[in-house]
């Protein structure tokens, strides 16, 4: 029993956190259509293996040294997406502290792709 409730509670936590800055769809394509700057978050190999056409790639690991140079307004709307949604959330945050204000966590490849392309 002990073993079920920790495992509710891991999974509880990581949908909260995986969640956390997420834009709403509808809202997230209409941001798109107003010319958001999308960016790649996931290594050099998975954007590779393929990506949303018209995203920018930025590794997690670079975000602080490219995002100046490709994003000197800081109030235009970045989506920012990876496989899972962990590693946008976490370049969010470090947006968020450079002064980034209109900063988001489109989530999971699959879930940005939708939203990008126009699929629900």
């Amino acid at each position: 029993m002990t073993l079920a409730l920790a495992c509710i509670l891991i999974l509880t936590v990581y949908v909260v956190l995986n969640r956390r800055g997420q834009m709403p769809f509808e809202k997230a394509r209409q941001e798109v259509e107003r010319g958001a700057l999308v960016v790649d978050v996931r290594s050099a190999r998975e954007y590779a293996s393929g990506h949303i056409p018209g995203t920018l790639h930025v590794p997690l690991d670079q975000i602080q040294q490219v995002m100046p140079k490709q994003a000197t307004d800081k109030t235009r709307v970045i989506l920012l997406h990876c496989a899972s949604g962990m590693r946008s959330g976490m370049a969010r945050s470090l947006l968020k502290k450079m002064g980034y204000t209109r900063v988001f966590n489109l989530g999971s490849y699959r879930r940005a792709e939708r939203v990008v392309m126009g699929d629900k």
